[in-house]
């Protein structure tokens, strides 16, 4: 699977060793920034991996900050992206199985280290529900056009 990967500073120790992981897992990467611990501006980086997403150049996306809120904030804007803020397993599993989330949003400042790779794993094993679900999304899918 390709995946875009994208943090501010805040969220960059984790996309380190993300990036690590899935690599191992024989996935491919795209990694949007930031390339630091420095101070910078979270849209920078999570917009363009989001466009990457809705565009289809990556299957689904990663995306990481403090709390991981302005993050999810962000790449929802982008018509396509169902952004899913997560926090623990069930949370990453739900995303994916009642929301289609095509990306998560994780905080490192909120989210234990040892919590984050059970997480992504979770998330990507999960698979879409579809059922009552799929009219769900429907209806989200038919506002952001309206717009």
């Amino acid at each position: 699977m390709k995946i875009a990967i994208a943090s501010d500073h805040a969220g960059y120790h984790y996309k380190t060793f993300i990036i690590d992981h899935l690599k191992s897992l024989g996935h491919e990467v795209v990694d949007f920034g930031t390339d630091s611990a420095e101070s910078c501006d979270y849209p920078d980086f999570i917009i363009p991996a989001a466009k990457a997403v809705a565009k289809g150049e990556c299957e689904r996306g990663i995306v990481l900050g403090g709390s991981g809120n302005g993050e999810a904030i962000a790449a929802n804007r982008i018509q396509g992206i169902r952004c899913a803020l997560t926090w623990n397993i069930e949370t990453a599993k739900l995303g994916r199985q009642h929301n289609k989330a095509n990306m998560i949003s994780i905080g490192e400042r909120l989210t234990a280290e040892a919590d984050v790779l059970p997480i992504v794993d979770a998330w990507l094993a999960t698979e879409f529900e579809g059922g009552r679900h799929e009219r769900r999304i429907g209806k989200i899918d038919l506002l952001s056009k309206d717009q």
